[in-house]
């Protein structure tokens, strides 16, 4: 009763920041709420059963992607007036997107089923005597190995796509690094060697040592000690 009372509520609460990140207008609050979302799934993962999923989803997502997302939304100088601008021009190709996506969900809930064991294992997530990590990378490294790989390939491409597309490059003040020619260096035109006699330090090259300052010579206080006794006779 207590873990079903804890599903609603986490769910709710999922359902509601989920609307607010779409739905709000600072940038700032939409990513907040993702992290509210973030948490609430990760609730929802620990409900289930599996911690190492929410474990997973907490410390990544939220500790690096959300937070990182919030500090690219702070950093740069955004003009969303601008940004909203083209709103109305892009309405129709949004709603047309919308409706396709609608319409792809639609057949793929009319065509699920439940499956007959799944009622059953509700309740008993983890059938056999293994951790629900051990579970999952056996899945994941052993039966859709390749589909993985194939995930990991695509986010390689979209990394690459990114540093790509958001290069800028400015020949007059940026230096670039030349391999071949660094390989192709020798010591006759990298390096000259000079004879320097010992003691002489590297004045020979025209670098001088800096001037040896003196040390401070502290007055003899027993001097003046005498001398004043010399004044009172």
């Amino acid at each position: 009763m207590i873990a079903a009372i804890a599903f609603y509520v986490f769910a709710a609460i999922l359902l509601v920041s989920a609307a607010m990140v779409v739905s709000a207008r600072n940038p700032v609050h939409s990513v907040l709420f993702l992290i509210l979302a973030f948490f609430n799934a990760a609730a929802l993962f620990l409900i289930a059963g599996a911690e190492f999923l929410a474990m997973v989803l907490v410390i990544v997502y939220v500790g690096a992607v959300a937070v990182l997302f919030l500090f690219v939304v702070m950093m740069l100088d955004i003009n969303f007036a601008e940004l909203r601008s083209g709103f109305q021009r892009f309405l129709p190709v949004g709603v047309a997107v919308g409706v396709v996506l609608l319409v792809e969900l639609a057949v793929v809930l009319g065509g699920w089923k439940i499956a007959p064991d799944a009622l059953a294992l509700r309740f008993a997530p983890n059938a056999i005597e293994q951790h629900n990590t051990v579970q999952l990378g056996r899945l994941l490294y052993t039966d859709y190995v390749l589909l993985f790989q194939a995930a990991g390939l695509v986010l390689l491409v979209a990394m690459i796509g990114a540093i790509v597309l958001t290069l800028r490059d400015k020949p007059p003040s940026s230096r670039r690094q030349n391999i071949a020619r660094q390989l192709a260096r020798t010591s006759a035109n990298t390096m000259e060697m000079v004879d320097v006699p010992i003691g002489a330090g590297i004045n020979t090259i025209g670098i001088r040592r800096p001037l040896a300052v003196a040390a401070p010579v502290e007055p003899d206080h027993h001097d003046d000690h005498d001398h004043a006794h010399a004044g009172d006779h």
